[in-house]
């Protein structure tokens, strides 16, 4: 009994998938930017000016974990671009607002806020909901009354309208 040697052939599954990866090095290389970029660095002078706006509207059910993923997303956000070049403020509203009310006893979320506000991030409170939820502002971690805008979402409005890309995490 004679048997046929069979050809060797890959799956075109695992073919697309090995030139897929091919072509984002020879791409990366090609833009000059694939080692920094490769290394996860972005070199000096990659991240212009910014003005940016983050919407907190919490994240239940389990909002601690989500105001934790919140303030890293600003931290690295203001580490990347530095903070000289970053005009960031976060809006928070509905949900978001217990973000502030968690910090009063939370010493994870009051340091985070309290060092980002440091770099100059300012955090917004939503007046609409201190009203609908009977909050009194006082009684939330790090807020002063000049933090208080009228309506959180006319904020947002607002301020992409003056420029500030909108960036929900």
């Amino acid at each position: 009994m004679t048997t046929k040697a069979q050809p060797l052939m890959a799956s075109s599954a695992t073919m697309t998938g090995v030139l897929s990866r091919v072509a984002t090095i020879l791409l990366m290389l090609g833009l000059g930017v694939g080692p920094a970029l490769a290394l996860g660095e972005a070199p000096p002078g990659y991240y212009t000016s910014q003005k940016v706006v983050y919407h907190n509207d919490g994240g239940p059910p389990d909002n601690v974990t989500y105001f934790k993923r919140l303030l890293g997303n600003l931290r690295n956000h203001v580490q990347a671009v530095g903070k000289d070049r970053l005009d960031l403020r976060v809006v928070d509203h509905g949900d978001g607002v217990s973000l502030f009310q968690i910090a009063q006893n939370d010493k994870d979320l009051s340091g985070g806020i309290d060092t980002l506000k440091t770099q100059g991030v300012r955090f917004l409170i939503c007046n609409n909901t201190l009203t609908e939820r009977n909050i009194d502002w006082h009684t939330l971690y790090g807020v002063r009354e000049d933090d208080i805008v009228p309506s959180g979402v006319a904020e947002l409005a607002r301020l992409q309208g003056m420029g500030f890309v909108y960036v929900h995490p």
